[in-house]
């Protein structure tokens, strides 16, 4: 599981006009679509085959052989769509390949989205430039909305381009590699329009399964590849129980009749006081570092919202796969039959045997 608030731990399908550029740029010209599509592609100009990085340094060649494997694995065993992605490396100088603005109510938890062709209604808007992100953050705030900007590793442009490596993800580990790869494979392989929240559960709890599997058969249970994804989920878990309280907390402030005024000021203290809690529980909780930063975040609606878009709170898909056998090809095989029309539980039961 993975953390959405902090930079390069979110495998976020961003969405980037690049899918429709050349279709949409003599419509378009020098909006956002542009913009951003030209950036992509300019990335995308950069890309060199991954088989380069095997006449390199023997980290390179390693990250590229493990890459090949991962795919490998993605494609044979789990029966994900083959597609050129991730066949492509780009440098890049910084650690994150995009800034990705999220939005919701100052008083509730009603998301803000923004509505794209061909993909509809989604609740984020990426930017290469953060300074566009930050230009569309003040907009949104002078509607009263809360707002979240977070960094993301990886997107999916839906099999539109070939999606490449970047150089920050050399120093991944293995499971963070494989569940980055399998996550993103995910959203190539099945992307149901107007569906973002079960786009992004589905591919949550596909990236997080295989990338398990994927270390299990590869390393074993006893290694220390394995071992660190026991860890990782330990805290995982232990982090978003704590987040999922905090909305707990908040949402009967939100569905009451108090003034707006009041829902604001019970809010600010909630979220000051679960931070209080999270600081002196902190060591009795948690095995790395890895979440201090919680305490020091401006957490408002928007950063909150964003676990509620990512992380079911109902174990669908997990109590689904155990339920149909824990046979993730199976699994993965009655995903591809889903349509964007009508409700995609209901037809994943369907096509599991399961209603």
């Amino acid at each position: 599981m993975k953390s959405p608030s902090t930079v390069l731990t979110t495998y976020l399908p961003f969405f980037t006009a690049a899918v429709i550029l050349l279709g949409c740029c003599a419509l378009f010209s020098g909006c956002y679509t542009l913009k951003q599509g030209s950036a992509l592609l300019g990335y995308l100009g950069k890309a060199v085959p991954l088989e380069s990085l095997l006449t390199g340094s023997s980290p390179d060649a390693e990250f590229a052989r493990q890459v090949m494997d991962i795919r490998r694995f993605a494609l044979e065993e789990l029966g994900l769509r083959e597609t050129s992605n991730y066949t492509k490396y780009v440098e890049i100088d910084r650690n994150y390949l995009a800034a990705v603005v999220s939005a919701s109510a100052g008083d509730s938890f009603d998301r803000h989205e923004w509505w794209f062709p061909i993909v509809g209604s989604v609740p984020y808007k990426g930017f290469f430039n953060p300074a566009d992100a930050r230009k569309e953050r003040t907009k949104l705030e002078k509607k009263d909305l809360d707002v979240w900007i977070r960094g993301v590793e990886a997107f999916s442009t839906l099999g539109w381009f070939s999606d490449p490596l970047y150089s920050y993800m050399k120093d991944y580990p293995p499971h963070r590699l494989a569940d980055l790869i399998i996550h993103e494979s995910t959203h190539a392989t099945i992307y149901l329009k107007n569906h973002a929240q079960f786009n992004e559960e589905l591919a949550e709890f596909i990236g997080t399964e295989g990338s398990r599997l994927y270390i299990e058969e590869t390393f074993g249970i006893d290694s220390d590849q394995y071992r660190a994804i026991a860890q990782s989920e330990r805290d995982s878990a232990a982090f978003l129980e704590l987040i999922r309280e905090l909305i707990a907390e908040l949402e009967p402030i939100y569905e009451s009749d108090i003034t707006r005024e009041e829902k604001l000021q019970k809010k600010a203290a909630i979220i000051q006081a679960a931070k209080t809690r999270f600081t002196e529980n902190y060591d009795a909780l948690f095995q790395n570092n890895n979440y201090r930063f919680f305490s020091d975040l401006p957490i408002n609606n928007a950063y909150l919202e964003l676990y509620r878009l990512y992380y079911e709170n109902d174990h669908y898909f997990q109590d689904l796969y155990t339920r149909s056998g824990r046979d993730l090809p199976k699994f993965i095989t009655a995903v591809k039959t889903l349509k964007s029309k009508g409700d995609p539980k209901v037809q994943l039961e369907w096509a599991l045997g399961l209603n």
